[in-house]
């Protein structure tokens, strides 16, 4: 019965904790592709004058 009872607590708090790591990791992948968006492309045009 009281295995029960910690599994119940136990189970949210790794969902918690399982959703905080798949969105930082996704952020960080968002971040780490904008740094790639300039590649290969010219310059703004107001930057030479």
């Amino acid at each position: 019965m009281k295995e029960e009872q910690d599994v119940r607590k136990t189970k949210p708090v790794m969902k918690f904790i399982g959703q905080t790591v798949f969105y930082a990791l996704v952020i960080l992948a968002l971040i780490y592709l904008y740094g790639y968006s300039g590649l290969g492309q010219g310059h703004f045009i107001y930057n030479e004058f």
